[in-house]
């Protein structure tokens, strides 16, 4: 329990750095699950016969 009363900016500025905070969270989410899709991916069809020719 704090002894002064939050000021009213405070209150404004925590809702703004916690939508910039979910806003970047997501979007390291979305660049993470791209990255896994690439990697897992096993379409290597063309790479296998550049090797054999």
């Amino acid at each position: 329990m704090s002894l002064r009363k939050s000021h009213e900016l405070h209150q404004r500025r925590f809702g703004r750095n916690l939508g910039v905070g979910l806003t970047l969270a997501a979007f390291i989410f979305i660049i993470f699950g791209l990255t896994v899709v690439k990697v897992s991916g096993t379409d290597f069809g063309m790479a296998q016969q550049e090797v054999q020719n």
